[in-house]
């Protein structure tokens, strides 16, 4: 179905271009990216004169002061920053565009979806490795790191979207992923769950992540085909090949591409082992297992 054009009143639009161009600008700087997310944050949430205050020593309760520091990046833990393989120069640069996105979404403004897409877009080309052109991002959507990921042009991603990318994900043009669909870059050992592998996972142009789906580690689902509605992809999905149920399976080609698609017999291949990453551990790490055995 199309769409139509939507737009604001022109002195609201005037308002909110200028303040994401503003902190567009403030990220672009030479200023500390982790002092502007804490400065962008206040106001969001109309906090600056309560802020001012308890900064000039004001007495403020304890709930009061945690909430003010929160607004700092640097005060708050993302459960990406345990683990132990991950690039540390490169989460150091990425937490706080992160920190900004999750705390954004909590604000109201996160439901003025005229205004929030644009606010996203301008975070995403921040934070992502890549960021393409014309993204219409949803509330809701999480990520492990943000810095792994590399999105492409007019890519629609809606409400409640986990994009993990422990190890790498990349995302092609015109692609579309629903409603609470999960994308995995990382998986677990069936016998010790702490070892863990990292992995590129592929979703090419004009591929559609249907509501609720997920899309296992390694896995490439390809140019324009569809991962139906909950189902699991654990195998490759080909070009122009519809895939459901758990595991999922090629069950049709979209009609007008029976000339371009590998007949339903030659799809679903494992090769998650192709697009294997190297993710060691620092020697000088400190490291400890979370179910505290020994």
């Amino acid at each position: 179905m199309t769409k139509r054009h939507v737009s604001l009143p022109a002195d609201a639009e005037t308002t909110l271009r200028g303040f994401v161009e503003t902190v567009d600008d403030r990220l672009a700087g030479d200023e500390d990216t982790a002092a502007v997310v804490e400065d962008v944050l206040v106001d969001l949430n109309g906090d600056r004169d309560a802020f001012e205050a308890w900064k000039n020593g004001a007495s403020v309760s304890r709930a009061e002061e945690a909430r003010f520091r929160n607004y700092n990046p640097r005060n708050a833990t993302l459960e990406s920053e345990y683990y132990a393989e991950k690039d540390e120069e490169a989460f150091a640069a990425s937490k706080p565009l992160q920190w900004l996105w999750r705390q954004f979404d909590d604000t109201p403004l996160a439901d003025n979806i005229e205004f929030a897409l644009r606010f996203r877009q301008m975070l995403a080309n921040h934070l992502f490795a890549d960021a393409g052109d014309n993204l219409r991002l949803f509330k809701g959507i999480s990520m492990t790191y943000g810095h792994n990921i590399e999105l492409g042009d007019n890519v629609v991603i809606h409400d409640g979207v986990h994009l993990d990318d422990r190890g790498k994900l990349t995302v092609g043009d015109r692609v579309s992923i629903s409603d609470n669909a999960h994308v995995y870059t990382h998986d677990h050992d069936i016998v010790d769950q702490t070892a863990v592998e990292n992995f590129h996972t592929i979703v090419e142009d004009d591929a559609r992540v249907t509501q609720g789906a997920m899309v296992r580690a390694g896995v490439r689902i390809g140019r324009n085909s569809i991962v139906g509605a909950r189902a699991i992809a654990q195998e490759d999905v080909p070009a122009h090949h519809v895939a459901v149920g758990s595991p999922a399976k090629s069950v049709r080609v979209k009609p007008g591409f029976e000339d371009d698609a590998v007949p339903l017999d030659a799809g679903d291949r494992d090769r998650k082992a192709e697009r294997k990453l190297d993710s060691t551990v620092p020697d000088d790490v400190d490291v400890f297992d979370e179910f505290g055995r020994s």
